[in-house]
């Protein structure tokens, strides 16, 4: 990041500095030297992070509801909502956005005493499940690294292979051939590792039908 006067500076833009106006594609042309001249040094850019579950870089928004304070600790007489309230009413408004497409045929069923297609009401009552079991599992984060897992991280995982006995599968020393003889396994010793589902990943949602 460039800064002069400790603001930061935009290439293709144009700034004015000690009243001379400087065109867009100054920075881009100009040397180090000249840059240097006019009083711009070079920073290293802020670290980002995702302003949904943090306040800065390091500071984390509230996971749980709690009463609004003053900065002597007073309580202001209302509640600040915190991570999992706002992500647990989310899941609300997902599961409404994919009943909606179908609510006419339940209108329809109950204005002409037809049925519901068993289908459409399989798939219904699986997005309301699933829509309760995420709020659980919300509800449930312990923190919100762990939270932003559940809603954002990936599908699978890949660790170490377990054994029945749950302890960590390694390479053998020695590997058979098609022969059955012995020879010696140029990786044994290294963990074996496996892909499987994550975890800590929240419940799908149901395949739309």
């Amino acid at each position: 990041m460039l800064k002069l006067d400790n603001k930061p500076l935009s290439y293709d833009r144009a700034f004015t500095h000690a009243g001379i106006q400087y065109p867009a594609n100054w920075l881009r042309l100009a040397s180090l030297e000249e840059k240097t001249a006019i009083g711009i040094t070079e920073v290293a850019n802020e670290p980002g992070y995702d302003q949904r579950f943090y306040w800065n870089v390091s500071t984390p928004k509230q996971l749980n509801d709690q009463p609004a304070v003053d900065k002597d600790g007073k309580e202001l007489g209302y509640t600040q909502t915190g991570l999992k309230t706002l992500w647990s009413a989310t899941q609300g408004e997902i599961a409404a956005s994919l009943l909606a497409p179908s609510d006419w045929r339940i209108i329809k069923a109950k204005e002409t005493g037809t049925n519901i297609p068993s289908a459409w009401k399989t798939y219904r009552a699986a997005v309301r499940t699933a829509c309760n079991t995420r709020q659980t599992e919300i509800g449930n984060a312990a923190d919100v690294p762990a939270l932003i897992e559940l809603l954002y991280g990936q599908p699978t995982i890949t660790q170490q292979k377990k054994d029945s006995e749950g302890k960590g599968v390694v390479e053998p020393d020695t590997l058979t051939d098609e022969e059955g003889k012995e020879t010696a396994n140029p990786v044994a010793g290294n963990p074996v590792m496996e892909t499987v589902a994550n975890p800590a990943i929240a419940t799908a949602w149901p395949t739309p039908i």
